[in-house]
């Protein structure tokens, strides 16, 4: 055949046609050809928009001698709207507003297409009936979608690639209903397949999405779709979306190396999921948002999480269900949250979790049966009010914490067993209730159960076996339990089991249970814990005789240098009190006084001491039993994992019962950059206790006057909780001069003649930048004055009384150069 030129085989019977002609262009063949006819086209660039009408045979050269381009400047390149086929072409279109390929009607077959174009897509098929058969075709359009099925058009594509896409590289909307195997989508901008709309319908077999600058498979607006043995990989942003009404089966599918949620869905829609793997995810595994949206997982695995984001994530009255599943290697395997959200897991395994296996919180519930949690930080948290479910027959080994329950949560756990933990087996407090039924913990680092003081919590039937603390931890006032039973072990066992049943006394004060749901009366022991307890409230009389009078105390206050403005706010809340007790005791109302207090300033401004002060007039007024003083700062309060903050935030609080609990540097446990931070965990626990116990303990949080008013604002119950704020300034060059002076004369030192002048010079001149500490500067200066009078003292064969007592200018230190 000449370059260029179109031959013409009639597939006819009728006499009158000739059996083959030769054309010199497409347009001209087509005019002459019917049904069954075979158009040959000789390698070259064709400038015209083809309309197929009827059944025709249109192919390249099969020698491979060229290729055949079919490139009009503008408009459709070629359009079916008959059962042709069509084979080896090579289309290319330039119209933004327009396909390079139409199916309109019938069932055309496409065989070995390249279409190459910078059109509105690539391949468009449209119309109810348009089905055609597309095989081994590829699609570059870097300024459209790929391919598009739309307006109730469907068809069969195999083998097809679409290599870049400008849009979405599979496009379905209108009521279209395509099929796809053995597809490979890459490199589109947009979705990688995108289904929308009511009647929209994809089903995909052994397909692959990749290299996607968006979310790899989309479906929306009530659309469904069906993929099985299919991989999605390396997208920009979600792996698989469903929103609004989406319903979508993934059998056999793997899901991996996603930067955000590996699959996100929401507004009710409904995923299935069997036997797929969703792996290396930045964000959410399963991310399921919204009432009336639901996932339903069986034998599928999520694992490798990259991110700092729980593996799966039920929120806003969402549900899901996971049966058969594996979950590992994530920093938090299942989250359900809000009223409404629940999560049923059945015969499962979570494990190598870095934080938290199971948590649930905010009214949302859980239920987990026969599942295996291990290698986690805590198994499971029941975190709030209206917080619950049931956990029965599962099994939880060598995690930090087994079970937490704080904050009015209510879960019930039945035949659960907690191996091996490094705290707790089940740790219960802040209010927190529960229902504990044959359950165990053996091999625990900590206590067995420890249920602390205010938790409603029902034990029936439990055990415990070497527990290194003991096998039960509960205040007097403690849990209901039956029949629950321990083997002796830790340094003191709270309760020890009887032979009938219930708990012997193991040590005095300690009531035998054996009636059904009776109380027990377990005090806890102090050389069992490592917090000391409060005193008994019987001995309150003597703790008061032992305190000093309120007027000593204030008087040590007003010894303190400086600090006017803060004394002047201690004595006016002490007054408030001291009236209000009073008032009291005449039977008039008190006004009610909030005793937690901020102290902001600078370090080195006293306000430790004037903590230590307040505690113990408060102890010399009534108010508090103790008045002691607790300091700890945020490496005392924020574990490395989510149930040790809690853990050791209420251990802090409970070494402070009957004093002051000091936080210094406060604000640190909620830096501005925290993300996930557990120092917030150690707030929400605090603000809690301080309003389940405020009247055992007195709050004094400190810091800097900038990051403190920030704190105030990091929860809304924080700023709530405490009455007023005082600042301490720094000290003056007088103030710091006094403070040296009372050094010397604690320590049986004189400032001889010019000393004091030249302190006072010393402290004007000091630079006063973010590492000056105020009283501990006057006190570091009075050391230095001292070393260097030994130095010079030690020369002398026989130093006299002055000698040894003056200290000089020549002893103050070097002024620190500027920076």
């Amino acid at each position: 055949m000449v370059q260029g030129t179109v031959q013409v085989t009639h597939g006819g019977s009728s006499r009158w046609r000739r059996r083959s002609g030769e054309y010199p262009t497409l347009t001209a063949a087509l005019a002459v050809a019917g049904d069954g006819d075979v158009l040959s086209i000789a390698p070259g660039t064709y400038r015209e928009n083809l309309v197929l009408q009827h059944a025709v045979t249109l192919r390249g050269p099969e020698d491979g001698s060229g290729s055949v381009r079919i490139a009009p400047l503008d408009g459709v390149a070629l359009t079916l709207r008959a059962s042709a086929v069509v084979q080896d072409l090579h289309l290319e279109g330039q119209d933004r507003a327009a396909p390079a390929l139409l199916v309109e009607d019938g069932s055309p077959e496409l065989t070995d297409l390249r279409v190459s174009t910078h059109s509105a897509a690539g391949i468009e098929v449209r119309g109810p009936g348009a089905r055609p058969l597309v095989r081994r075709c590829t699609v570059e359009n870097p300024a459209g979608v790929g391919i598009a099925v739309l307006d109730g058009g469907g068809g069969v594509f195999e083998e097809c690639e679409v290599v870049a896409s400008g849009q979405a590289g599979f496009s379905v909307r209108g009521g279209g209903r395509p099929r796809l195997e053995r597809c490979r989508i890459h490199h589109s901008t947009g979705a990688g397949i995108a289904v929308t709309g009511e009647g929209s319908g994809l089903e995909a077999l052994g397909c692959e999405v990749y290299e996607v600058r968006g979310a790899g498979v989309q479906i929306a607006a009530r659309a469904a779709a069906r993929l099985t043995d299919c991989a999605v990989h390396r997208t920009t942003a979600d792996g698989v979306t469903l929103d609004t009404d989406a319903v979508l089966t993934l059998a056999g599918c793997d899901i991996h190396d996603i930067p955000e949620n590996a699959v996100d869905l929401r507004s009710r829609s409904v995923l299935t999921l069997s036997r797929t793997s969703v792996r290396r995810f930045g964000r959410n595994g399963l991310s399921v948002w919204d009432p009336g949206t639901r996932v339903d997982a069986e034998s599928c695995e999520i694992h490798d999480s990259t991110g700092d984001y729980p593996a799966v994530w039920v929120s806003d009255g969402a549900t899901a269900s996971l049966d058969s599943c594996r979950v590992h290697d994530v920093p938090d395997a299942l989250f359900v949250l809000d009223r409404g959200s629940a999560v049923e897991v059945t015969d499962s395994d979570l494990s190598q979790v870095r934080n938290t296996a199971v948590s649930v919180s905010d009214g949302a519930t859980a239920r987990l049966d026969d599942c295996r949690i291990r290698e986690a930080g805590t198994g499971a948290w029941f975190r709030d009010h209206g917080s619950g479910g049931t956990l029965a027959g599962c099994t939880i080994d060598a995690v930090q914490t087994g079970v937490i329950v704080t904050k009015g949560a209510d879960p019930a756990l039945e035949r659960c067993t907690v191996t091996s933990p490094a705290e707790a087996g089940f740790y219960v407090s802040a209010g927190g209730r529960g229902t504990f039924t044959a359950c165990r913990v053996t091999d625990s680092s900590g206590f067995g159960f420890h249920v602390l003081d205010g938790c409603r919590t029902t034990l029936t039937r439990c055990h415990t076996e070497r527990c290194a603390r003991g096998g039960y931890e509960f205040p007097e006032d403690g849990p209901v339990v039956e029949e629950c039973t321990g083997d002796g072990s830790g340094p003191r066992q709270a309760a020890q089991p009887a032979p009938g049943g219930g708990f012997a006394g193991a040590q005095t004060g300690v009531r035998t249970v054996t009636a059904a749901r009776s109380p027990v009366a377990q005090p806890a022991a102090a050389a069992q814990a490592s917090v000391p307890r409060p005193a008994d409230p019987g001995d309150a009389g003597a703790a008061a005789a032992a305190a000093r009078a309120s007027g000593a105390v204030l008087g040590q206050l007003d010894g303190l240098v400086g600090l006017d403005s803060v004394k002047r706010e201690v004595r006016a809340l002490t007054d408030m009190i001291e009236v209000g007790r009073r008032r009291q005791q005449a039977g008039l109302k008190a006004a009610s006084v909030r005793r937690h207090l901020v102290f902001t300033g600078s370090p080195g401004t006293g306000k430790t001491t004037v903590a230590r002060l307040y505690g113990e007039i408060l102890a010399s007024l009534g108010v508090l039993e103790r008045g002691h003083l607790v300091e700890v700062s945020r490496v005392d309060l924020v574990g490395e994992h989510i149930g040790s903050t809690a853990i050791r935030t209420q251990e802090a609080f409970e070494r402070a019962r009957g004093g002051v609990l000091f936080i210094d540097e406060a604000y640190a446990l909620a830096p501005e950059d925290s993300g996930r931070d557990f120092g917030r965990e150690a707030i929400d626990t605090l603000v809690k206790l301080m309003e389940d116990h405020r009247d055992a303990v007195v709050v004094i949080v400190a810091g800097y006057t900038a990051e403190m008013e920030r704190f105030l604002t990091v929860n809304p119950g924080v700023a709530s909780r405490f009455s007023r704020t005082i600042a301490f300034g720094d000290y003056g060059p007088g103030e710091l001069l006094r403070i040296v002076e009372q050094q010397a004369e604690e320590h049986e030192y004189r400032l001889g003649e010019g000393t004091a002048e030249a302190l006072l010079t010393y402290f004007t001149e000091l630079p006063k930048g973010p590492a000056f500490g105020n009283g501990r500067t006057a006190r570091q200066t009075f050391e230095s004055m001292v070393e260097r009078h030994a130095g010079r003292v030690a020369q002398l064969s026989e130093p006299s009384t002055d000698e040894l007592t003056l200290l000089f200018p020549a002893d103050l230190p070097t002024l620190p150069t500027p920076c």
